[in-house]
């Protein structure tokens, strides 16, 4: 997501600094803008890196964020995404700088009561790395209250997709996410699938999701810092909106979808449920089209993975 509005700011004729610590990014997606190859739990290293810089507004999308993972080093996520962003919100007062679009998730609402969520929705997440979300969002809340500082939180509902011209996507190890994965076990180049659960009580039996493209997720960035920079929050300056389609996609859907897509079936095994895995999660972002003005371009599943697959082609064969 950071490389793709990072994308998204140039074209608007914007620049970027861009903080790593490239444990899961990549250089070559920096796009030739400024570099500090920098951890977030370092806070003197943060501020040394920081100092002197003349900023605008920060997105944060700095996070480890596998549901699996989390549940077994729930003190690695803490430190990761609590105290890292803890440390972050502290060198920004101290600069100064008092705008921060988040990078948050609809992990952090638990199993939905309603079959759209929308942003009341009681949040009761049911694993670590919604919990941790949460923490950050209700610490980005007080600290609005408390200071001069404005923050927007996206939450995400599933990211996927990648650029309409195949030259930038996902390269994680190991990936996880359902799409490059279904894509990659279609065309020969992956392992078969595993379907963690087939007795959800969905129409199908497997989880649903749902999908938004990466692109209609920077553009979402990008609305959300003007509305900061216009002071267009009403109330408490944090506010958070659903980021997502408002159509919810099961597993075995996206299968049949990348199997249309690559022109071959799947294969795939049975697997256990997931622990912290909801049955559906599909979003409702009316707040985020009626207040930001966004709407998203890519709403078609076969549309989000058919760019997904364009990129998926590209860079096996790099």
């Amino acid at each position: 997501m950071g490389s793709h509005t990072v994308r998204a700011l140039l074209q608007h004729g914007h620049t970027a600094t861009i903080l790593d610590n490239f444990s899961t990014g990549h250089r070559w997606a920096t796009q030739g803008q400024v570099v500090l190859d920098v951890d977030l739990r370092n806070p003197s290293a943060l501020r040394d890196a920081l100092r002197g810089l003349e900023i605008d507004g920060i997105f944060h999308f700095a996070a480890k964020s596998l549901v699996g993972e989390s549940a077994k080093t729930p003190v690695t996520y803490y430190q990761n995404n609590v105290t890292g962003t803890a440390n972050l919100l502290e060198v920004a007062l101290e600069n100064g700088w008092h705008r921060v679009v988040f990078s948050s998730t609809a992990a952090i609402y638990g199993n939905p009561l309603t079959d759209r969520i929308t942003e009341n929705h009681p949040k009761v997440p049911i694993n670590v790395y919604g919990q941790t979300k949460l923490t950050v969002e209700n610490m980005l809340k007080a600290t609005c209250e408390a200071s001069p500082m404005a923050a927007v939180s996206l939450r995400y509902f599933n990211a996927a997709g990648a650029a309409e011209d195949a030259s930038l996507g996902e390269v994680h190890d190991p990936e996880t996410h359902l799409i490059p994965t279904a894509l990659k076990a279609a065309s020969g180049a992956g392992q078969p699938l595993t379907i963690f659960g087939d007795d959800y009580p969905t129409p199908d039996g497997t989880c649903v999701r749902d999908y938004i493209h990466v692109q209609d997720l920077a553009d979402a960035h990008l609305r959300a810092m003007n509305a900061l920079e216009q002071q267009r929050l009403e109330g408490p300056q944090f506010d958070a909106f659903n980021l997502g389609n408002g159509v919810g996609f099961s597993v075995k859907e996206v299968f049949a979808a990348c199997e249309d897509i690559v022109g071959q079936s799947i294969p795939y095994r049975l697997g256990q449920r997931r622990e912290g895995d909801p049955a559906r999660l599909v979003a409702d972002a009316s707040r985020a089209r009626e207040e930001l003005g966004w709407q998203p371009r890519h709403s078609e599943i076969e549309m989000i993975v058919a760019t997904a697959w364009a990129w998926e082609q590209k860079h096996s064969s790099v």
